[in-house]
């Protein structure tokens, strides 16, 4: 999959293709659905699928100090893409400038003149160009003009998650910041993930008996509500199961909010300064202060128990 940044990286003898644009954060079942329809569609017309996603967030160009946590970095977010059969992403860099790009204008730069757009896939509710101006009927209307043809899919899926609320990022980041990673993993199709590069805490858990990776997270992180789950720590494309805990370690008065995992049964593993990924399956707990050390090695056992059924049960299906 080739991935782009910013208009200039687009070949010069790029031809026609299926385009869909958002901002995709997560890529959930909903986002599925848009993005399998072109990479479809661009099958059957012998021409390829582009994705076109912005970065940093538009709201906070448009708002600043507005960024919503991230569900899924930009090249997570491609890696999805990838595996869905995308053929290109194009990432825009949303500037101010940017922002006051009329639709019109937006439509010929991007779609007609850099993507040579034969079909465009969109859900109902897309919005675009200055002050989000343009939608799906003046993107159809345009391509009677430019010669592009408008594709609209219902993105809307509904299940348990969220009381039975239409998925979507914005349900997606609430049920996270709640810690029901179990109803957001039922809305992304996988897990929440969270990642970043290990490095040097405090090193108690060690000290304790549980040694853990202290992973210092992406900007923006979507980061689940304070307390123990059960999940994967994922290291050079091994998955390992974990106990995970989120939050300031109020047993020992600090104040650092952070996201560690212990790798169950696995001894003398050195992750200083790698790149991992934390896979979130299910809350086990609140975040706890205890009587005693004795008390909280007591309960840091039962946690990696039932991690560990937890883990076992999902993986048998």
């Amino acid at each position: 999959m080739q991935r782009w940044r910013g208009l200039e990286d687009i070949p010069q003898d790029w031809g026609r293709s299926v385009v869909t644009i958002g901002s995709y954060d997560g890529v959930h079942r909903g986002h599925q659905l848009i993005i399998g329809r072109a990479v479809e569609r661009a099958r059957e017309l012998g021409v390829p699928s582009v994705v076109v996603t912005f970065d940093p967030h538009p709201s906070e160009v448009v708002r600043p100090g507005s960024h919503p946590p991230l569900l899924a970095p930009h090249h997570r977010r491609a890696e999805l893409m990838a595996e869905l059969g995308v053929d290109a992403v194009l990432v825009l860099p949303f500037t101010a400038e940017f922002s006051k790009l009329a639709p019109a204008d937006f439509i010929v730069k991007v779609l007609v003149d850099k993507l040579h757009a034969q079909l465009v896939i969109e859900g109902p509710n897309f919005r675009f160009g200055h002050k989000a101006a343009g939608n799906v009927q003046l993107l159809t209307e345009f391509g009677e003009t430019y010669d592009y043809a408008v594709e609209v899919i219902d993105l809307y899926v509904s299940g348990e998650a969220g009381g039975g609320d239409p998925f979507s990022s914005t349900l997606t980041r609430r049920l996270v910041a709640e810690g029901d990673v179990a109803g957001a993993a039922e809305i992304l199709g996988r897990p929440h993930r969270v990642e970043g590069i290990v490095v040097r805490g405090a090193q108690r858990g060690r000290e304790l008996g549980f040694p853990t990776a202290n992973v210092e997270t992406l900007p923006h992180t979507a980061i689940p509500a304070d307390g123990v789950y059960a999940g994967w720590l994922n290291v050079d494309g091994e998955a390992m199961p974990a106990a995970i805990s989120v939050g300031t370690n109020p047993q020992f008065d600090a104040t650092e909010r952070t996201v560690e995992a212990y790798a169950i049964d696995r001894v003398g593993l050195d992750l200083y300064g790698l790149h991992v990924a934390v896979d979130f399956l299910a809350y086990v707990r609140g975040m706890l202060k205890f009587e005693s050390i004795d008390d909280l090695l007591v309960a840091m056992a039962a946690d990696v128990k039932r991690c560990s059924e937890l883990i076992s049960a999902y993986e048998r299906g």
